[in-house]
């Protein structure tokens, strides 16, 4: 069966309607499951599957009876000009950092540049969707997170540095504005396990088996080590991003925050978020007009063999949320099957 004939396209509103449903039978107030459920199924537009609804039970058990408070109330604690900590109250990512990014703009558009430390949180998904929330205020979004230890420092082959992703948005004029979210290593577990459900290989450079040797068998890879990009470059970044996310707050660092087998301890996980007000600094328009010439340099770059077209960061993503809205996010059986079978022993709406 080809891996068309393996997917079927859902809805987003169907999707996202499911999805806060189930949130909601697991305690989450209305708002908080529209949240989660939103920050999903907008990574399912953009293709982002690994950071999509793959993760609904994943996260019901979270929230049921793996320790992460359904109903955990973000809050600052600690307030310095632009700067602030939040303590996220062991609620799940999205809802602390979705609540610090909403303070970080507002302060920025009083400061200029405000930035937001998280304490006290769990998984919080694809970076893409707090860095995005500064782009309807003129300003850039930045927004980092740490994880759980999957990749080795340069030169080792032990479990030591989260993969750490980094979101940047960067609003534009009349092109697609610049969405960068990107982790530290050659993939993600999630991506991985995507190509593990349908039964192909990784590419290679994205994973190590246990030993260190480069493989391309998703199951040794899940098991193994997650490669850096950029050699050793990848791995001080990862680090960068982990210190950021942990250590301005109290969070947890590194091998604090747990492991894969026994998975993250609740409530430890950190992140950071900033805001740069573009009016601070620059008139917007001309700002604007300048990152769509940027753009428009990347599209008329001379393009090697075999490419159609050289896309800036973020503009893949874009059309594919434009195409996905009109025919519907396709998604692969087992993702569905997870879902569904959640949706049913939650007694919540199925897609």
């Amino acid at each position: 069966m080809s891996q068309m004939n393996q997917e079927e396209r859902i809805a987003p509103s169907a999707l996202l309607e499911s999805v806060q449903s189930i949130m909601q039978r697991c305690g989450m107030s209305s708002d908080d499951a529209f949240r989660l459920a939103d920050s999903l199924v907008f990574a399912d537009l953009r293709g982002i599957h690994s950071h999509g609804v793959l993760r609904v039970p994943e996260y019901v058990i979270k929230l049921t009876t793996g320790g992460v408070d359904s109903r955990g109330v973000p809050q600052v604690a600690r307030s310095f000009g632009s700067c602030i900590v939040v303590d996220g109250g062991n609620s799940m990512g999205q809802i602390g950092s979705w609540f610090a990014m909403e303070e970080t703009i507002r302060r920025a558009s009083e400061h200029g540049i405000a930035a937001a430390a998280i304490r006290g949180s769990n998984h919080s998904g694809a970076m893409a969707y707090f860095a995005t929330q500064a782009l309807a205020h003129d300003m850039i979004g930045i927004a980092t997170t740490n994880a759980l230890p999957t990749m080795a420092p340069w030169g080792g082959v032990e479990k030591i540095l989260g993969i750490n992703p980094l979101g940047v948005a960067i609003p534009a004029g009349n092109e697609a504005s610049i969405v960068y979210d990107a982790a530290f290593s050659g993939s993600s577990h999630g991506k991985i396990r995507i190509h593990q459900q349908k039964g192909i290989p990784i590419p290679q450079g994205w994973a190590m088996d246990m030993e260190g040797t480069p493989t391309t068998d998703p199951s040794a890879a899940i098991d193994g080590l997650l490669m850096p990009i950029g050699g050793f470059k990848g791995t001080g970044l990862a680090l960068i991003m982990g210190i950021l996310s942990s250590m301005l707050s109290g969070a947890a660092y590194g091998l604090e925050l747990g492991n894969m087998d026994d998975g993250p301890t609740p409530g430890r996980d950190g992140h950071f978020v900033a805001a740069i007000s573009i009016a601070a600094f620059e008139d917007v328009e001309r700002f604007q007009q300048r990152v769509d010439r940027a753009i428009q340099e990347i599209h008329r770059a001379r393009r090697a063999p075999g490419v159609a077209r050289v896309y800036a960061p973020g503009e893949l993503e874009h059309e594919r949320t434009r195409h996905y809205s009109e025919d519907g996010i396709p998604l692969n059986h087992e993702t569905l099957a997870d879902l569904r079978a959640t949706a049913k022993k939650m007694g919540a709406l199925g897609v």
